[in-house]
């Protein structure tokens, strides 16, 4: 008896193994089978108006340190951080000693030279006499130039006394006196993928905007385009010119940019239907492969409110990409393409 109570255990333990089995074995086929219910679109190519945007720092068009190339004490500034001076204008006057001795030799020179000059012209001095006192002549004439100009500074344009690092009686050292800066006209650097080098000249117009100024654009335009592309961020930059005669934009002020190129054909899509990899900022999407989603990584190019261009050399007019239930796909998983994908 006991035998046969085992027998039954051992067959009833198999039948329960066997029946387990054949409903694991159904739950599996029913899930390779299963598709996933998803609405795609056809995508072709749309002309857009490129767009490109670069975010820049105004500097002054120019600026210039003040800084004579003689030592020596400071007499007198005449100018104070904020004023606004004019080209031409006297900025600095340093001590004059050096300067009115050498103008008192050059009049001694220039007395002297006339009157070799006259025995020139009589025969009552030699050529060498007269070469070496013209040579005197002209080097003191030289330094006194130099020294007229490291003496008496004046400004080389328009601008604004932007840093003062002395005051009167000083001895100069070498640091800048003054820092003379225009702010009339600006200029910035932008960087520009090398793919639009062929596209970026000197002329283009340029519209510059900024957050201390909502809703007002600034007209700027390229000066120049630099000739070489920099190897590690493969960019290359331009100049803009940036025309400031009411003064509201100011050397330091973070800026944004908008430099339009000529119109081309592009692959705009839902933006909705790009992804993003969580923990990066790699951005793929879905597509149909003969009835089985395919994995596409992409890169974003120009936004158009709810659209976005991708780039991807896997991706053709004709694809047909996912746009609705794109976010329950994996790569493989079988697709069930409807009108309605809800």
């Amino acid at each position: 008896m006991n035998q046969l109570m085992k027998h039954l255990a051992i067959f009833f333990t198999l039948a329960l193994s066997l029946t387990a089995c054949g409903k694991a074995e159904t739950t599996t086929n029913q899930e390779n089978t299963r598709k996933e219910r998803v609405q795609v679109l056809q995508l072709s190519k749309t002309e857009i108006a490129r767009e490109l945007n670069f975010s820049t720092v105004l500097q002054g068009y120019e600026t210039q340190n003040v800084a004579p190339s003689l030592t020596g004490h400071i007499e007198h500034i005449y100018v104070e951080v904020g004023d606004r001076v004019s080209e031409g204008s006297m900025l600095v006057r340093m001590d004059q000693n050096q300067y009115n001795t050498t103008k008192l030799t050059f009049t001694n020179l220039t007395i002297e030279m006339q009157r070799m000059k006259a025995l020139r012209e009589s025969g009552s001095v030699s050529q060498q006499m007269y070469d070496q006192t013209e040579l005197s002549y002209n080097q003191t004439k030289e330094t006194l130039d130099f020294l007229e100009q490291n003496t008496f500074v004046k400004a080389p344009f328009q601008g604004v006394i932007s840093a003062k690092n002395y005051e009167d009686g000083e001895l100069y050292g070498g640091q800048a006196i003054l820092v003379l800066t225009q702010i009339n006209k600006l200029k910035s650097l932008i960087n520009i993928p090398e793919t639009y080098f062929p596209m970026v000249k000197n002329g283009m117009n340029v519209t510059l905007t900024t957050d201390i100024y909502p809703g007002q654009e600034f007209p700027a335009t390229i000066e120049m385009v630099y000739p070489t592309i920099d190897a590690a961020s493969h960019t290359f930059q331009a100049k803009l010119r940036i025309p400031n005669a009411k003064e509201l934009l100011r050397p330091g002020m973070y800026a944004k940019t908008t430099l339009s190129l000529d119109k081309e054909e592009a692959m705009v899509v839902p933006y909705q239907a790009v992804l993003k990899l969580q923990g990066a900022n790699d951005r793929y999407v879905f597509i149909n492969d003969n009835g089985t989603a395919k994995r596409i990584t992409v890169t974003l190019g120009q936004r158009f409110d709810d659209q976005v261009e991708i780039i991807s050399d896997e991706i053709t007019e004709g694809t047909e990409l996912v746009v609705i239930g794109q976010g329950r796909l994996a790569d493989g998983v079988a697709l069930e393409i409807v009108q309605d994908a809800q």
